[in-house]
């Protein structure tokens, strides 16, 4: 076992035995400010309620800073699963259940497409995708998909919900390609995890490139209608993919962050801490933690600086390469045709610190075409009321509505007559 193994299996044992404030000492400062000893208490005793009393825990697997230990009860396995800083701190803790299988949406045929299974990338990082692809026998337009932050596979899996899956298979439906991969954080993360040098250039544009090559090179494919489609920083990375491959036609962005992401930190603590009634001080104290490491990123950050001395424990060749990119007048600078859909419950990309940007920037761009999904979230997933983590846990879809916008946002873009696109 790695050196952050047994610390997974010692909080499993402290939560089967009921330990609950001794694993809450064990997390680190914000964590603590969100949940809660008794919310951690009432969250684990809500799964021994419903899956039976602990059978076994098992072995636990851990890479580049997290830890899976699966636990067997009488009526099913939950994974537990963390992640934990270099001086042994917990920065996350989640109790997975098992998943629902994955259900595709009303609006998606998959009688309409196929799908092909393709390598991306250059060896020793070469990821999987996947092409779906309409079964029409004529050129047709294309979208790679580009997931958010985080080591998502192709799908951007999230519990029971595959919201990258929901736009492949609604675009394909309706006569697009649409190639989407795992992210090289999911499939080589241990590797990437020694890579000191590693960006957000590196976890993104060469595999966005080479996804783009492969859609031009498809002979299905109208080499010169292939356009990126990015969510969350696929969205804010989406300009730099554009500049680095001219032939991208245009550029769809979903919950794209525009403001300075390590402010966004600050901000999201702030917003997950007025969401536990009994933060307090704690609360206060881990958003001054997280506003002190910003500080940091803006000030002193150089190559050398420990990844836990800044937000969301990246590493620091990953805050400078992002602390010097502006995704706005990247995308300013394109001309090209873009889309950019907000939803308007968003608490993590949200219309008034990022979308307020690419309105500015983009003011009067005719090409540009804006729009704000008031009942969706950062998922596009729609709802009701202030939105929460909790939220994107029930089986749930991306809004129809925005699959038809892109479809028929794509049919404009791309000059195909509205019948081409059904």
């Amino acid at each position: 076992m790695s050196s952050i193994a047994p610390t997974g299996i010692e909080v499993v044992e402290h939560l089967c035995s009921g330990r609950y404030a001794h694993v809450h000492g064990m997390f680190a400062a914000h964590l603590q400010a969100l949940v809660s000893a008794e919310k951690l208490g009432t969250a684990w005793e809500s799964v021994v309620d419903r899956y039976g009393s602990v059978v076994e825990v098992g072995a636990a697997v851990s890479e580049a800073g997290a830890v899976r230990v699966p636990v067997r009860l009488e009526r099913g396995e939950v994974v537990v699963g963390m992640t934990i800083d270099d001086v042994d701190r917990l920065t996350g803790l989640q109790l997975r259940p098992p998943a629902a299988p994955w259900q595709p949406p009303d609006y998606a045929d998959p009688e309409s497409f196929d799908e092909e299974q393709v390598s991306i990338g250059q060896a020793p990082f070469v990821v999987r995708g996947t092409i779906s692809l309409p079964r029409r026998p004529r050129s047709c337009p294309a979208v790679v998909l580009l997931a958010g932050g985080g080591p998502f596979d192709r799908d951007m899996t999230t519990g029971s919900n595959r919201p990258l899956a929901d736009i492949a298979w609604g675009l394909a439906s309706h006569g697009i390609a649409v190639l989407r991969f795992d992210k090289v954080t999911h499939t080589h993360a241990g590797a990437v995890a020694g890579l000191e040098s590693f960006t957000v250039t590196d976890e993104y544009v060469p595999y966005a490139v080479a996804a783009v090559h492969a859609l031009c090179a498809h002979p299905a494919v109208d080499a010169d209608r292939v356009f990126v489609l990015g969510h969350s920083m696929g969205g804010k990375i989406a300009p730099r993919v554009a500049a680095a491959e001219p032939s991208v036609a245009g550029l769809i962005v979903m919950a794209g962050d525009a403001s300075p992401m390590h402010w966004a930190a600050v901000r999201v603590t702030r917003y997950l801490a007025t969401l536990e009634p009994d933060g307090g001080a704690a609360a206060q104290t881990a958003i001054e933690a997280i506003v002190r490491q910003a500080q940091l990123v803006d000030s002193a950050l150089t190559g050398s600086t420990p990844a836990s001395e800044l937000p969301l424990g990246l590493s620091a060749s990953y805050w400078l390469d992002l602390r010097d990119y502006d995704p706005v007048a990247a995308a300013a600078a394109l001309g090209k045709p873009m889309f950019i859909l907000q939803g308007g419950r968003d608490y993590q990309v949200t219309v008034d610190d990022d979308l307020s940007l690419w309105r500015t920037g983009l003011a009067d761009r005719a090409e540009v075409t804006i729009r704000v999904y008031d009942a969706d979230d950062h998922l596009f997933f729609p709802g009701v009321g202030p939105s929460t983590p909790a939220d994107y846990a029930p089986a749930q879809h991306v809004d129809p509505q925005v699959i038809f916008d892109i479809v028929s946002w794509l049919a404009a873009a791309a000059s195909i007559e509205p019948r081409q696109i059904q």
